[in-house]
C-alpha cells in the first residue's frame, strides 16, 4: 500500500508517462500521415498519363494546360494530345482520350450527349459559365443594315454582305469546319440568302473582324461568349427563332416544315466537363479532382485574352491564371 508521501510521486510519474505516450503517439500519427501522402503521390506518379485533348481555340488550349497543371500538382502525369473537337468524343469511347473540360452546348452538345447516352462517356460536371455561340456583327453594321439584330432584317440586307466569291449572296464567315456549327443547315432551314465560308482558325476570324472594323465594312461572323472579343468591340448576336431541341431533329417543329435547324443556337448554354467511363472507373482520385473544376464566364474570357490579346504561350498563360486565382487550390 502506497503511503501519503510516496503517492504524489507515483501520480506525477504516471502523468509524465501519459504525456510521453500522447506526444509519441501524435508524432507517430503525423509521420504516418506524411508517409501516407508521400505514398499517395508516388502511386499517382506510376499511373499512366492522363490524356487531355488540345483543340483549336485559345480558351480551350489555355484551359487544358490549367487542368493539366492542377492534376500535376496532385502527383498525376499528364499528356496533351492534339485532337479534332468533334472526333474527340469517339476517341474517348475508344480509350484514346480521358477527359474534355470545355464542352460547349451549341457546338458539341449533340455529339457529347450521344456518347453519354451510349454509356462510354460520363457527364461529370457543369461549369458556372453560361455560353452562347451565334452569328454576330460589330455595332457599325447596324447603320448599313437597319433592323438588326433581327434575322429577317439581315436576310433583306444579304447582298450588302456579298464578296467576290459569294456574290450575289451575302457571306457568313464561320469558324473552322471541325467546329461543326451546322451553319449550312441553318441557311437551308431558314432560307437565308447567305453562303457559309469557313475561316481556317479563330485567329483568321479575328483578323477579318479587325480589317472590317478599320474599314467600317459590313461583316457577319461566328462569335461566342464568354470571349475576349466582347471586351474589345461592341456588337450583337443575330436573333434567330428561339432554340428548341426539336429544331435539330423534327422538321415539323419550326417555321420550315420540311427542314431542321430553322432556329438559333441555345442562349445560356452549358459548358461541361466529361470523362470517359473507363477513366472514371480506373482513376477515381483524378476523377474526384476533375469533378471539382469550375470555370466562370470571366475565367474563360481571361484565358482567351491571355492568348489572343496578350500573345502569351499556353503554358505561360496557364501559369499566370493559376498565379492570379486561388479557387483552384480547393480542387484537390
Amino acid at each position: 500500500m502506497i503511503d501519503f508521501i510516496k503517492k504524489p510521486m507515483v501520480l506525477i510519474a504516471i502523468a509524465v508517462v501519459a504525456v510521453v505516450v500522447v506526444v509519441v503517439g501524435m508524432r507517430s500519427g503525423m509521420m504516418g500521415d506524411k508517409m501516407s501522402t508521400e505514398d499517395m503521390m508516388a502511386e499517382r506518379a506510376n499511373v499512366a498519363p492522363i490524356r487531355i485533348p488540345i483543340h483549336n481555340w485559345s480558351s480551350q488550349i489555355v484551359g487544358a494546360n490549367i487542368v493539366g497543371k492542377i492534376l500535376e500538382k496532385q502527383g498525376f502525369k499528364v499528356e496533351y494530345v492534339s485532337s479534332d473537337s468533334q472526333v474527340v468524343y469517339t476517341s474517348m469511347c475508344e480509350g484514346d482520350i480521358d477527359l474534355v473540360h470545355e464542352v460547349w452546348q451549341g457546338a458539341f452538345g449533340v455529339a457529347f450527349e450521344k456518347v453519354v447516352d451510349e454509356g462510354c462517356v460520363v457527364d461529370l460536371a457543369t461549369h458556372d459559365a453560361k455560353t452562347r455561340e451565334e452569328w454576330w456583327y460589330p455595332a457599325h453594321v447596324e447603320e448599313i443594315c437597319p433592323g438588326l439584330p433581327d434575322w429577317e432584317a439581315l436576310n433583306a440586307c444579304a447582298e450588302k454582305f456579298a464578296t467576290a466569291e459569294t456574290k450575289p449572296k451575302g457571306r457568313f464567315l464561320a469558324g473552322p469546319v471541325d467546329w461543326l456549327k451546322h451553319d449550312n443547315e441553318r441557311v437551308e432551314g431558314l432560307g437565308v440568302n447567305f453562303e457559309v465560308v469557313n475561316a481556317g482558325s479563330a485567329a483568321a476570324l479575328w483578323a477579318e473582324l479587325e480589317s472590317a472594323m478599320e474599314r467600317k465594312a459590313p461583316i457577319v461572323l461566328f462569335n461566342w461568349t464568354p470571349n475576349f472579343i466582347e471586351a474589345l468591340y461592341e456588337g450583337k448576336f443575330i436573333e434567330f427563332p428561339e432554340y428548341d431541341e426539336k429544331c435539330l431533329s423534327d422538321a415539323s417543329w419550326g417555321i420550315n416544315k420540311e427542314k431542321t435547324y430553322d432556329c438559333g443556337n441555345p442562349k445560356g448554354g452549358y459548358l461541361k466537363i466529361g470523362v470517359s467511363k473507363k477513366f472514371q472507373e480506373e482513376n477515381p482520385d483524378a476523377t474526384d479532382i476533375i469533378e471539382q473544376i469550375d470555370f466562370s464566364n470571366l475565367d474563360i474570357a481571361v484565358m482567351a485574352k491571355l492568348a489572343d490579346v496578350d500573345n502569351m504561350e499556353p503554358e505561360a498563360a496557364a501559369d499566370k491564371w493559376l498565379a492570379d486565382n486561388t479557387k483552384w487550390q480547393k480542387w484537390n
